[in-house]
């Protein structure tokens, strides 16, 4: 499967694709989310992402117990959930002018849609691809919306059982869109490296025979380098500017010195990962003659026997293999063989 977003095709063995995701990291500061998508295209991202939603589209405005976080290891614990959303929104004005700055960077432009009016409000502007993000996977109608408008979508698959997924999958291609990536994500936010299960990325290929990638919440860059080792080609990962400390998802996002140095070293992941491939490579072949070979160490005379105590295996690798050690011993020299000569097949009797 090719899939195209902007001037970049994504297969199964293309260059990873790197996506800043900006999220809520914006503060609401427009200077600074311009700066961020400079900063982005200097680290080198493909891509900036954003989140296009508004807090009366994702939740009602309660103080109840139910509509606030509970969970203990959050940071945001005790919060809201809509003075959440509301602070962390992107303003919808803001959108053309962030696309226009990313296309001057060079940089791709995209968003996910958390409810249909935000999936027409970014077909709109054209975006190459939409992004569904793990909380709305089970969220059908959306990915059917999204998936009617003919672009790729990408999947993020936190806490997906293989049914809900497989449900997401047959929705968007029941809906004429057949250029899926999904992602693996740990919806934890930091995530733990022992929760990622990265390896469940192959079973991911297999079982939907599409292309996967991975959305990293992790507060380093092991697990993003790692995945691109299991076939991951699309590296989501949360963007922050460098010393903020403030920002909603500043813990589990990363500065551009450390996007910088995950997008290097994933890029040298890909291209460790390689191929099926035994036998010398083509840089390797400089390196054969180190091997050992079989040596005379003592003078040698014509019709004299091979012996452990004349002949010995040593480098570098300019006569007879090793293997020929054992059938030499006990055959007689053909020639004069001069001490420390490189012992040839002419050399003795088979």
């Amino acid at each position: 499967m090719i899939i195209k977003l902007g001037t970049k095709l994504i297969t199964k063995n293309s260059k990873p694709f790197f996506v800043a995701e900006i999220s809520t990291n914006h503060n609401s500061n427009l200077n600074k989310t311009l700066e961020m998508i400079e900063a982005a295209k200097d680290a080198g991202a493909d891509a900036v992402k954003f989140q296009t939603y508004t807090a009366d589209t994702m939740t009602i405005k309660s103080n109840d117990k139910q509509y606030r976080v509970t969970n203990k290891s959050s940071p945001f614990l005790g919060k809201s959930l809509y003075s959440l959303y509301k602070k962390g929104s992107l303003p919808w004005e803001w959108h053309n002018l962030l696309k226009k700055k990313a296309q001057k960077e060079k940089i791709l432009f995209f968003s996910s849609p958390f409810d249909i009016s935000s999936v027409n409000f970014l077909d709109k502007l054209n975006v190459p691809c939409y992004k569904i993000a793990s909380f709305e996977l089970t969220h059908l109608p959306l990915i059917a919306a999204a998936a009617k408008k003919k672009r790729p979508l990408i999947i993020s698959t936190g806490m997906g059982t293989l049914l809900e997924i497989n449900e997401a999958v047959k929705t968007a291609k029941k809906n004429n869109c057949k250029k899926i990536i999904l992602l693996k994500c740990t919806s934890n936010y930091p995530a733990n490296e022992e929760d990622c299960n990265l390896i469940s990325i192959e079973k991911l290929q297999k079982k939907f025979n599409c292309l996967v990638g991975l959305s990293d919440h992790t507060t380093g860059i092991a697990s993003s380098i790692t995945s691109i080792a299991y076939g991951a080609i699309l590296i989501e990962k949360h963007f922050k500017l460098k010393n903020d400390k403030s920002s909603i998802d500043a813990k589990f996002s990363i500065d551009p010195n450390n996007f910088k140095l995950m997008v290097k070293e994933g890029i040298n992941a890909w291209k460790a990962k390689g191929k099926v491939f035994f036998g010398p490579t083509k840089n390797e072949k400089k390196s054969i003659r180190f091997r050992r070979s079989i040596f005379a160490i003592k003078e040698i005379k014509k019709n004299e026997i091979f012996t452990h105590k004349n002949i010995k295996i040593l480098r570098p690798a300019i006569g007879l293999k090793p293997k020929f050690y054992f059938d030499m011993i006990g055959k007689k020299s053909r020639a004069n063989i001069k001490k420390f000569s490189p012992i040839k097949f002419k050399d003795f009797k088979r």
